[in-house]
């Protein structure tokens, strides 16, 4: 049996994977992503508000777990260059996933649509960065990390063309006659998996309350945090910056999931804990629920518009055309939670079966999914 600070890291892991879904899901059918993003103040309702940023929780705590994940390995078999060369290799792994399996779970093609560099891509350039930070003193990382993530929002005015895009600012630029869209700037998200590997999963508590009431201080001062500053109503107070992640952002999601952390660890729950069971497979889950949610508009399209053959260019969500699908594509909100619910329940079966695989055979490749 794992020791009570892993299972509480994976019960985390597997609740953001869990909460991941539905913001796919919602991508994917929601009548109102088709047109306008959720945050959208003057076009949103309350019900997709909170849908949204409930779900923002999980790219900052599953990049601040892969970094603590990293240092409880290194804890238990304290072999430095092995686990450089393992998170170095991992990360390429996760940016060619990004690249072939994940381009086509959204497309249906490896060549329609733009190259996407989203959450493997991010994930896979931190777990690269990290494979060399390792080596830094803890405490000297630490305070890079924070440093970084408090401050990056300095450049924020910056607006520059090419690399910036990869580093600091998203958008599109073009590599020779690739169009790329960075989605996931990386420089805030090494930090955020650096700051992970330096954490102690016994400073959860007092970390989740400081960095929540941070959140709530700098949000109120409404000078810095964000390069969207709060309009004066409830609402705007919590639509911050993910792209890239603003301070306030990090702020508001990583306090919460701290708490939850400390709240799993109290808990100690047991091995066959769904979310335990989600969380020891997440990149398999990943890409399962990830090509499950696009595939099941095909049967959904069929019962409701008695055709599917438009589904087979890229959702209007995804930058496709509107005029190449039905008027008012897309289903409510109530339907895309019923949605979910199915990606998540067909899912939940599959990781169990293939947690007991990795935990039966020692494959070198099982360690990559």
């Amino acid at each position: 049996m794992r020791p009570p600070r892993l299972t509480a890291v994976d019960a985390l892991r597997g609740l953001v994977m869990v909460l991941m879904a539905l913001d796919h899901v919602r991508d994917f059918f929601h009548i109102g992503a088709m047109s306008f993003q959720p945050d959208d103040l003057t076009r949103t309702t309350t019900a997709l508000f909170w849908t949204r940023v409930v779900t923002h929780l999980c790219a900052p705590v599953f990049m601040f777990t892969a970094g603590l994940g990293a240092s409880l390995a290194l804890a238990g078999h304290g072999d430095r260059p092995k686990l450089s060369r393992f998170l170095i290799s991992r990360g390429l792994w996760l940016i060619f996933l990004e690249l072939t399996a994940l381009h086509l779970a959204m497309f249906f093609s490896l060549s329609n649509g733009p190259v996407l560099l989203t959450v493997l891509w991010a994930l896979g350039c931190s777990m690269i960065a990290l494979g060399g930070l390792l080596y830094l003193p803890k405490l000297v990382l630490g305070l890079l990390s924070m440093a970084t993530i408090a401050l990056h929002n300095l450049a924020d005015p910056l607006q520059l063309d090419g690399a910036w895009k990869i580093f600091h600012q998203p958008g599109v630029f073009l590599l020779g006659p690739i169009v790329v869209f960075v989605a996931y700037p990386l420089i805030p998200w090494i930090a955020v998996m650096a700051a992970g590997f330096c954490f102690q999963p016994k400073w959860s508590l007092p970390a989740g309350l400081s960095l929540t009431a941070a959140f709530v201080l700098l949000r109120s001062i409404n000078h810095y945090g964000d390069p969207q500053p709060w309009a004066g109503t409830f609402l705007s107070f919590f639509r911050t910056t993910k792209y890239p992640p603003s301070l306030d952002f990090l702020l508001m999601t990583m306090g919460p999931g701290l708490l939850l952390l400390a709240l799993f660890g109290r808990w100690q729950l047991s091995e066959s804990n769904p979310l335990v069971r989600i969380g020891r497979v997440p990149l398999f889950y990943f890409l399962l629920h990830f090509a499950l949610a696009h595939l099941l508009a095909f049967p959904l399209a069929w019962l409701r518009y008695g055709e599917v053959s438009f589904l087979w260019k890229p959702l209007p969500s995804l930058g496709g055309a509107a005029d190449t699908y039905p008027a008012g594509y897309g289903y409510s909100l109530t339907e895309v939670y019923l949605i979910w619910i199915l990606v998540v329940g067909i899912c939940y079966p599959l990781c169990v079966w293939f947690g007991n695989l990795k935990q039966r055979r020692n494959d070198w490749w099982l360690r990559y999914l």
